[in-house]
């Protein structure tokens, strides 16, 4: 009975405490204890944005991998819940809750739903980890949970599992409603084979094979959470195209993990990749956002922002993740940001733009008389810049936490490159850690930067939202101290905005 009540407590959320120790991210979300990863079942439902996670109720380091549950009206205050869905103890083992989706059956057809209300249903990946003397391999397939108060409690299928392969890597199940099919759409990821396969339901129980898609693009390490997006052109000037979006872990182009993408179409059976120019990049070119999600069943809004997908994720790179000098967290979450793609002389990009605006307090012009006097700023704060050095190199910024000790933002025309280095930044923790982060600039957009930095976190958003690179930082202080540079040593032109930003804990 005392092990059992131990259990228990263990997967309740954290007594109210602050949220102010050294490196506790200011804008980002982290739970209040224990380890993090993914993010999972991102869904909107009565109101609330929900946030589950994959996570550890009893340490801080990665194992018994269950669903954390934190919930939003806004996308960015954060309210941490008790576990959602726990590691389940089987007969022959135990079965890790890995990554999935959650949807809301609005029109009952899973059975789940009570008092024909729409209820919301987890598609988790399932990790079955053989107990005992038992020499059977670990198997991964896909499950069913539901949901009929709002994701405060849940229950399992008993016909588990749905889908099933007999595969020791078959997961991260990214599922959504096709209301024109009135069917269910998966895409989920065999990681050694580098594909995603896609799967058609009636009712999230039955699943029929459509199609597949890989290997394509970069193979260097493990597929892992594919997600299928419907995303509009910019400002609504063309057709909306189809992103599939692939974590790759490791052999990301930054070292360790990161996340392709491809545009192209979908023609409810198969996803074709477009081979126009820039149909395939990378959603983030920093070393730490891998397996970011979108939301499902996103609330109406205003027509811009209503079509474009929300994406969000992992702040953080498997290279080091478990040696972050954080406590009693590890792991944190990116900012979501609303998608849509560009098309224009350069070819076409995915187009990033953070939900920050918000938490906006304190604002400050910048102007060109700014880049010949220091500007400072405490963490959590946000930059918007555009740069006109037209004949300048290399045109940046630097963000020094004490004297000895800064982080780098430049663009460097020569060398066609946006680059973030963080080499000098604070805490070397890991031999992986210290690197500078580049991407490659188009001539034919703006040197402009979107800048949140946080108390251990920079992101950035370059050449109107096709770059952005979110990395890691350890600085010596939350104070920052801003300089411009340019690499003839000329005054920096430049002009735009800063903002304070407000905690989202307080």
């Amino acid at each position: 009975m005392r092990v059992l009540l131990i259990a228990l407590l263990l997967t309740l959320p954290a007594p109210a405490q602050s949220y102010d120790q050294p490196f506790r991210p200011q804008v980002h979300f982290s739970p209040q204890r224990n380890w993090t990863n993914d993010p999972n079942g991102l869904v909107y439902f009565n109101g609330e944005y929900h946030l589950f996670f994959q996570y550890n109720p009893f340490g801080d380091q990665w194992g018994h991998m269950s669903w954390g549950h934190a919930v939003s009206t806004d996308l960015l205050h954060w309210h941490e819940l008790p576990v959602a869905i726990p590691e389940k103890t089987e007969a022959r083992g135990t079965e890790m809750v890995f990554t999935g989706s959650v949807v809301i059956d609005q029109h009952n057809t899973s059975g789940f739903c009570l008092a024909n209300k729409p209820c919301m249903v987890a598609v988790d990946t399932g990790h079955h980890t053989p107990g005992g003397q038992t020499k059977a391999p670990t198997q991964q397939n896909q499950n069913l949970a539901y949901s009929n108060d709002n994701g405060r409690t849940w229950t399992r299928y008993t016909g588990n599992p749905v889908l099933d392969l007999h595969l020791s890597d078959f997961r991260d199940p990214g599922v959504f409603r096709d209301e024109t099919g009135n069917r269910w759409l998966m895409a989920v990821a065999l990681p050694l084979e580098h594909k995603v396969r896609f799967y058609a339901s009636p009712d999230l129980k039955q699943w029929t094979q459509l199609s597949e898609f890989g290997p394509a693009g970069d193979i260097a390490g493990d597929w892992e959470c594919p997600n299928l997006l419907r995303v509009p052109a910019d400002n609504g000037s063309g057709p909306a195209m189809w992103a599939l979006k692939v974590g790759l872990n490791p052999g990301a182009p930054q070292g360790g993990s990161g996340e392709q993408y491809f545009l192209g179409s979908f023609d409810g059976e198969r996803f074709t990749a477009s081979l126009q120019p820039g149909a395939r990049g990378w959603t983030n070119y920093g070393k730490d956002d891998y397996c970011a999600i979108s939301f499902n069943h996103l609330p109406p809004g205003p027509l811009h922002e209503a079509q474009r997908p929300v994406l969000l994720g992992w702040m953080s790179n498997w290279q080091y993740a478990a040696e972050l000098p954080t406590s009693p967290w590890r792991g944190q979450m990116s900012l979501p940001r609303r998608l849509s793609y560009i098309s224009d002389a350069a070819g076409l990009a995915l187009k990033q733009e953070p939900v920050i605006a918000p938490l906006r307090g304190k604002h400050t012009t910048i102007a060109s008389s700014a880049a010949s006097r220091e500007l400072t700023f405490d963490a959590p704060f946000e930059l918007n810049l555009t740069f006109d050095n037209a004949a300048e190199p290399t045109v940046g910024l630097r963000l020094y936490t004490d004297e000895q000790h800064y982080t780098e933002i430049a663009f460097d025309r020569t060398k066609h490159e946006f680059s973030i280095d963080r080499t000098r930044s604070g805490a070397a923790i890991a031999p992986d850690f210290p690197a500078k982060t580049t991407a490659t600039l188009h001539k034919e957009r703006p040197y402009d930067l979107h800048l949140i930095v946080d108390r251990s976190s920079v992101e950035a958003y370059a050449q109107n939202g096709t770059i952005a690179m979110t990395n890691l930082i350890f600085p010596a202080s939350t104070h920052n101290r801003l300089t411009f540079f340019s690499s003839t040593n000329s005054k920096v032109t430049l002009k735009g905005d800063a903002w304070t930003l407000r905690s989202i804990w307080k």
